[in-house]
């Protein structure tokens, strides 16, 4: 999660997410501009975080074409600011 600790809303990014398979690595890739980045709970009931949620890093981004996304992160997730 390089740089995502410095991202500020109006920062434009490139966030690289990979997922790791028995095939190989599966990579996105997907820029835009920083709304917002926060922690938010899931619904997990077996977390046994805080309030028994478990609580996931997310970037919200908004993409040149105008769409609005949120992505959760993790350690594999690679934030470049551009």
């Amino acid at each position: 999660m390089s740089d995502l600790n410095e991202c500020k809303p109006n920062d434009r990014v490139r966030i690289t997410q990979t997922i790791r398979t028995r095939e190989g690595a599966w990579q996105t890739k997907v820029e835009g501009t920083v709304q917002a980045v926060r922690s938010k709970p899931t619904g997990s009931w077996f977390a046994h975080g805080k309030n028994d949620k478990l609580w996931l890093k997310r970037v919200l981004l908004k993409r040149d074409d105008g769409e609005v996304i949120e992505l959760v992160v993790d350690d594999e997730t690679l934030v470049t600011k551009l």
